[in-house]
């Protein structure tokens, strides 16, 4: 993934714009630290019974770590025998942690599967199952590289079901999915809706009823919408809130959001181009300035 974003020529070549309809909210303020060289390439934030997990994409080790919510301190690390070909999401119920090996930017994958890795006190890695699916919309793996609608980095978990949500480079948009995790073999995940977002969704997180979507567009432009859940697992009914975080170059390539009673947990992998380097970092914006 970072191979890719950082051609910057290729971001403005490409670049599409956003919707104004969108308040400013700056994430610069809210930086609370800058992560360890472990986790320059984070990409995802989950709680699982308040403690924060996060990993990191493709080309590393198939590591997840816990970190320290404030801090971005590595706590523990779990070392997994799994293959990292690109991942990219995670999600939890109250037993088990999701990985979703879902990375898809050339659009030519065949072996999309999410890892359901059982947790008590801690994760057991003794137990992964594994669930695979696809689109049964995509008809088409001719390499589309950042131009395909059927890459993916965002999951939530909810109502018995992982909802998976697009990064729909050609549309501009995201599609929501649900995936059965009770099934073993390779299923269709199956299309709920879709929303015209006008950036790229790169996480998603869900707590009492609002679903917060995170990405940017090839403009460099960070962006998060916040949507109502308006009946069981449906949330794009009602146009959302959203907001203007600032700039890739400033704050980092966003790949992370987790969401608590207190507030919204955003992390940034490292971003490189001609113009600097943007250091991986985590930011927490209080409850009350999304409201």
């Amino acid at each position: 993934m970072k191979k890719l974003l950082a051609i910057t020529a290729l971001f403005v070549s490409l670049s599409f714009s956003a919707q104004q309809d969108y308040e400013w909210l700056k994430l610069n303020p809210f930086q609370t630290a800058v992560f360890g060289d472990t986790l320059v390439e984070n990409s995802g934030l989950e709680f699982i019974r308040g403690k924060l997990y996060t990993f990191n994409d493709s080309g590393n080790t198939s590591e997840i770590f816990e970190i320290d919510k404030h801090s971005a301190v590595i706590k523990k690390v779990f070392k997994t025998n799994l293959k990292n070909q690109d991942w990219e999401a995670i999600a939890s119920d109250s037993t088990s942690l999701y990985i979703g090996d879902i990375g898809n930017n050339r659009g030519t994958r065949k072996d999309l599967v999410i890892y359901k890795i059982p947790f008590n006190d801690s994760l057991d890695l003794t137990s992964i199952k594994e669930i695979p699916f696809y689109y049964p919309e995509q008809t088409s793996f001719e390499p589309q590289n950042l131009n395909n609608d059927f890459d993916a980095e965002s999951m939530i978990f909810l109502n018995g079901k992982i909802h998976v949500f697009t990064k729909e480079w050609f549309s501009k948009g995201v599609t929501h999915y649900t995936v059965n995790p009770n099934l073993p073999e390779k299923q269709a995940a199956q299309i709920v809706e879709n929303y015209k977002t006008d950036f790229v969704v790169t996480d998603a997180s869900y707590f009492k009823g609002r679903l917060y979507l995170v990405g940017y567009t090839k403009k460099f432009e960070i962006y998060l919408s916040v949507f109502n859940e308006t009946s069981p697992g449906i949330f794009f009914d009602q146009k959302p809130k959203k907001y203007f975080l600032g700039s890739t170059l400033a704050v980092g390539q966003i790949e992370g959001i987790a969401v608590d009673e207190s507030g919204a947990y955003i992390s940034g992998e490292e971003f490189r181009s001609p113009l600097g380097r943007s250091k991986a970092r985590l930011y927490f914006i209080p409850a009350e300035k999304l409201k």
